[in-house]
């Protein structure tokens, strides 16, 4: 057990990577606060996990719903000791379907909900003068690929906020950690047509997950053969990366 009092809220805990945190987590002793937009799912894992667990669903890019869930969780017991905003989306993207309310709607849930609830949690944060935010990133921020600019944008941009909030959070003392992991077997890469090298189980990757962040490390990047193919890619220069890429464009 880790801490049979402690507190986590996870974004995103109706499937996948989120729901995989959820069960980690209860199995290892914590209070374990759900949310998804999914409500049935949602109470279907809360009765899953039992009496440690409680459902607050909402749609994280409903901004003023998202703040107000803030607001009841803590009135139900105070801040969680971590926050894990997981919620995200993904969806493939050719010169066809790239339109302006795509690519909205993917920042919305990618990048948007996330901002609003740390600009939700701030204050009461700060004035704890504790607290733990980790937000679900992805090896893609590292460099835009075909069929992937805005979600591959989303992510680079989550990067980006994560590393400039870190000192002022850190002299308040917040933590924050970035979760960037490559491929993780759940419903959604399922949908992918294409392969996915080192595809990592949805409970390996959530276990990997719970450690990194209890030592409090801010980018957590799994799997290593993964992480160093996608830093190694993004590193080369664009004469040398861009006949790779073009090679990935479909017939």
């Amino acid at each position: 057990m880790d801490a049979l009092s402690k507190r986590v809220w996870i974004t995103g805990a109706s499937s996948g990577l989120g729901a995989a945190l959820a069960r980690e987590y209860a199995a290892h002793g914590w209070q374990v606060l759900l949310t998804a937009r999914a409500s049935s799912r949602l109470d279907a894992m809360a009765a899953e996990l039992g009496a440690c667990a409680r459902s607050y669903p909402v749609d994280v890019t409903d901004l003023a719903a998202l703040s107000a869930t803030i607001t009841a969780i803590e009135a139900d017991g105070g801040l969680p000791d971590l926050v894990i905003l997981n919620a995200g989306t993904f969806r493939p993207m050719t010169l066809d379907a790239f339109e302006q309310g795509a690519v909205a709607e993917l920042f919305a849930v990618n990048f948007f909900s996330v901002t609003a609830a740390i600009a939700a949690l701030l204050p009461a944060l700060r004035r704890r003068r504790a607290g733990h935010i980790a937000v679900t990133g992805s090896v893609a921020g590292d460099i835009g690929l075909p069929y992937a600019g805005a979600y591959s944008a989303s992510k680079a941009a989550l990067v980006r906020m994560c590393q400039s909030l870190r000192p002022e959070l850190e002299r308040d003392g917040i933590t924050i950690s970035l979760i960037e992991p490559g491929f993780v077997a759940t419903p959604l890469t399922a949908k992918n047509d294409f392969p996915m090298p080192f595809l990592i189980d949805a409970a390996r990757a959530a276990a990997i997950i719970r450690r990194a962040l209890a030592q409090g490390r801010f980018r957590i990047r799994f799997p290593l053969a993964m992480s160093m193919l996608m830093g190694l890619f993004a590193a080369l220069p664009e004469w040398v990366s861009l006949p790779i890429r073009r090679r990935m464009l479909r017939p």
